[in-house]
C-alpha cells in the first residue's frame, strides 16, 4: 500500500478503505454458483406420501413435471445438473413481506454502539433510529443491506417487499443504497423497493411538504416498486386522511403497489383508519385502474375486533386487492397497553374463519423497535404455533404459507404452491443436511415446529446459497 498522504492519520486510511470495499459488489452469481438445474432427485413433497422419493424436473426456471424416483435410473443420470436430494424435504421458498433495509442491525453495528436501549418503547425507538439515520452513510448501508439479504438467502429467501425511507434527513440515500443491492442480488432474489415515508406528510414544521416532494421524485425511478408511508404518525385524523389519499394517488399515478403502515395501536376507544383507507381506495376506483397491490402492516388496533366487526371487514374489502401482513415480533415488543394487553393480528384465523388474505412479516432485525429475532421467516412462523394456538397440521402448514406462498401473494409476486404444481417457479428451500438420519424433517408441520438451521436455496432452478 502506498504511504498515507501527509496529515492523514492511520484512522482515517481505514475509514477510506472501507468505504471504499463497501462499494465493491459481491461476485456475479454465475462465477460463484452452478448453472441451472434440470432436476433435484429424490426429494420428499408436502402432501405426498412420506415412504416414496420424487424427482423434480426443471426447463428454463419452472417445474416441468414431478416423478415418482426411481433409484435406478438416477445412478445413469449426469451429475451436473442434476442435485441429489437425499431424501430431504423439498418446500416452496420463502418470502420477506415487509422487511426494513436501512435500519437493520444498528445495536450491532459498531458505527452506532452509543444508541443502545434504556426503556424499549416506541418513542425511544423513534428517538435512536433518527439518531442513526443522521449518521447514515453509502459505506453502512451497503454493508448492513448486504449482510441482511446474504443472511436471508441463506434462510430459504427468494423474494423480499424491502423499505427504504425517504425524507428530508437521509433525502435519497437509503433509496440509492437499496436500488442499487436489488440490482446487485437481482439473480439471486428478487427485491421489491418501497420508497417509505416514515415521517408525516401533512404534519410538522414545514407541513410534510420536503417529504412529499421527495417522494414525488421517488416514485418516478423505475427501479421503485412500491410506495408506502405511516398515517399514523399524522397530527390528527384529518391529516391521516390526507396522507392516504396523497399516497394512494401517487401510487395509482405511477402504477405502484401501496403498503401502509396502519393503526399501529392498542387502545380500544380509538378508532381504525382501516374503514377510511377502504372508502379511500375505493373512491379512486383501484380495482379498475390497476392490478397493483395494497398491503397493509400492523393493524394491530384490529386485535379488538370482534366477530362481526372482521365479517365488515371481510365485506368492506370485496374484489379490492387489499391484504394484511402482522409482525409479531415488533407488534409483541413495541404494542401494550397500560393494563399490559399485547396484540398481533391474528393472522391463522384472519385466513381461516374470515377468509382474509393475510401473511407475517419479520419487519426489522437488531434495531430498537425489534432487537430480538434473526432473518430467518420461518423463526415466527415457529412462533406463531404459540401465539396463535396454531399446532394442527393444517395450522401449521398455513404457518409456512404466511412466510412462502401467502406472502409472496400479497406482495403481488408469483408464488410456488405448497405441493409443487408442473409449470409454477422452480423456487425452493431443500432442508437439512445429507447425514441428518431420523431428524430429517419429513414434513411442513416438522419444518414450522423446529425449522431447521441447515437448508439449501434454489431460485428459477439455480442454487443461490449452499
Amino acid at each position: 500500500m502506498p504511504d498515507s498522504p501527509v496529515g492523514t492519520d492511520a484512522a482515517s486510511v481505514d475509514k477510506e478503505m472501507a468505504k471504499s470495499r463497501s462499494r465493491i459488489p459481491p461476485p456475479r452469481h454465475s462465477d460463484v454458483y452452478p448453472s441451472s438445474l434440470s432436476k433435484i432427485a429424490g426429494v420428499r413433497l408436502s402432501g405426498k406420501e412420506l415412504s416414496t422419493a420424487w424427482d423434480v424436473s426443471i426447463v428454463e426456471g419452472r417445474i416441468s413435471s414431478i416423478d415418482q424416483h426411481d433409484p435406478d435410473a438416477a445412478v445413469q443420470l449426469p451429475s451436473h445438473d442434476v442435485l441429489d436430494g437425499a431424501n430431504r424435504l423439498l418446500a416452496p421458498s420463502l418470502c420477506h413481506a415487509h422487511i426494513h433495509l436501512d435500519k437493520c442491525f444498528l445495536l450491532q453495528d459498531p458505527k452506532y454502539s452509543d444508541l443502545q436501549m434504556e426503556n424499549g418503547d416506541f418513542q425511544e425507538a423513534m428517538d435512536m433510529t433518527g439518531k442513526a439515520k443522521a449518521r447514515f452513510g453509502e459505506d453502512d448501508l451497503l454493508r448492513r443491506g448486504r449482510q441482511l439479504i446474504e443472511e436471508s438467502i441463506h434462510h430459504g429467501v427468494t423474494a423480499m417487499r424491502a423499505f427504504v425511507e425517504v425524507d428530508g434527513h437521509v433525502q435519497f440515500k437509503c433509496l440509492d443504497a437499496g436500488l442499487q443491492l436489488k440490482e446487485e442480488f437481482e439473480h439471486r432474489c428478487d427485491i421489491q423497493i418501497c420508497a417509505f415515508a416514515q415521517l408525516p406528510l401533512f404534519s410538522g414544521n414545514d407541513g410534510g411538504e420536503e417529504v412529499r416532494k421527495l417522494m414525488s421524485a421517488a416514485a418516478q425511478e423505475e427501479g421503485v416498486d412500491v410506495l408506502g408511508s405511516t398515517p399514523y404518525v399524522e397530527a390528527d385524523e384529518a391529516k391521516q386522511k390526507m396522507n392516504v389519499c396523497w399516497i394512494s394517488t401517487l401510487a395509482l399515478s405511477h402504477a405502484k403497489h401501496l403498503d401502509l403502515h396502519l393503526d399501529y395501536f392498542l387502545e380500544e376507544h380509538k378508532q381504525p383508519l382501516v374503514w377510511s383507507v377502504l372508502d379511500i381506495v375505493k373512491d379512486r376506483n383501484w380495482l379498475a385502474r390497476q392490478g397493483k397491490q395494497i398491503t397493509l402492516g400492523h393493524c394491530t388496533r384490529l386485535t379488538r375486533f370482534k366477530d362481526e366487526e372482521w365479517s365488515k371487514l371481510r365485506q368492506c374489502i370485496a374484489d379490492l386487492p387489499v391484504s394484511f401482513v402482522g409482525l409479531p415480533t415488533s407488534d409483541l415488543f413495541m404494542m401494550r397497553t397500560p393494563e399490559g394487553h399485547r396484540g398481533t393480528l391474528p393472522v391463522v384465523d384472519m385466513i381461516h374463519r374470515y377468509g382474509l388474505d393475510a401473511a407475517i412479516g419479520i419487519n426489522n432485525v437488531g434495531n430498537a423497535f425489534t432487537p430480538h429475532g434473526n432473518c430467518d421467516p420461518l423463526s415466527i412462523a415457529s412462533m406463531g404455533v404459540g401465539i396463535y394456538h396454531a399446532g394442527a397440521k393444517k395450522d401449521a402448514e398455513t404457518l409456512y404459507e404466511a412466510v412462502s406462498s401467502r406472502a409472496k401473494a400479497v406482495i403481488g409476486h408469483e408464488s410456488t404452491s405448497l405441493g409443487l404444481k408442473v409449470g409454477e417457479l422452480a423456487d425452493f428451500v431443500l432442508f437439512d443436511g445429507t447425514k441428518s438420519g431420523w431428524r430429517s424433517r419429513k414434513s411442513i408441520a416438522e419444518v414450522v415446529y423446529d425449522p431447521a438451521t441447515s437448508r439449501q436455496t434454489i431460485r428459477r432452478g439455480r442454487m443461490t446459497a449452499l
